[in-house]
């Protein structure tokens, strides 16, 4: 019996034998891609400049690991693995924001506007029961362009809801982190064991080479010699 050894193109069609797994490492991109959409919406209508340039950045580097995860490219699902951290590190800081730990305060400290403008989160006027009452007259110290407002009878303060957005966030981006290095993994170690049999030979495919068991031999001729 024969066996022959192809060269196969890609890796893709190597772990081909994996859609269900494939899926599966696609799914936490895709998740945590339609969160920080809907996070960037709010952050829009609430002017929150800080929040929206770090959110299209997590989108793009989504984008790209998601990429990565589709055509396997290693170097793509690192680097989303590495602002995965930088994302975990900017949500703590908005959650230590809106908790005003330490000397941060949500109520005089423009960060998130990068002092451009005074306005607060969408959910602080617009949060579930928020009853806003405007102030008349406004105080000499607020812009023309800026309403003064009370709000009041809130089920839940605009800040628990900013902290649950950022809570969200850094599940997911856990949990991307962990999916991250796992396929990683993956990947390495089926190019590992790919390469191991000679799949990524440089050569190519070669047929077998049939050799002849036929050996020439010398041919010798006998004549009769005659007597007479």
């Amino acid at each position: 019996m024969e066996i022959f050894l192809i060269r196969v193109g890609t890796m893709a069609e190597v772990i081909e034998y994996l859609p269900s797994k494939h899926e599966a490492l696609s799914l936490n991109p895709r998740t945590t891609s339609v969160c920080v959409l809907e996070r960037q919406i709010f952050d829009f209508l609430g002017y929150q400049w800080a929040p929206i340039l770090a959110n299209f950045v997590h989108i793009i580097i989504v984008i790209l690991g998601l990429f990565g995860t589709i055509q396997y490219r290693p170097r793509y699902i690192t680097g989303y693995a590495v602002w995965l951290v930088l994302w975990v590190t900017w949500n703590v800081f908005i959650i230590c924001f809106y908790l005003e730990a330490g000397d941060l305060s949500k109520e005089t400290d423009l960060i998130l506007t990068f002092n451009i403008s005074m306005h607060r989160s969408w959910w602080m006027e617009n949060g579930p029961g928020c009853i806003v009452t405007s102030v008349t007259p406004a105080p000499d110290w607020a812009p023309e362009d800026h309403r003064y407002i009370t709000v009041s009878e809130c089920f839940l303060e605009y800040q628990y809801i900013e902290v649950a957005h950022s809570s969200l966030q850094i599940v997911l981006a856990l949990a991307g982190f962990i999916y991250a290095c796992y396929v990683v993994k993956c990947i390495t170690e089926e190019e590992d064991s790919f390469d191991f049999i000679g799949g990524f030979d440089s050569y190519g495919y070669q047929g077998p080479q049939k050799t002849s068991h036929l050996q020439l031999q010398p041919m010798y001729m006998q004549i009769p010699l005659d007597n007479n």
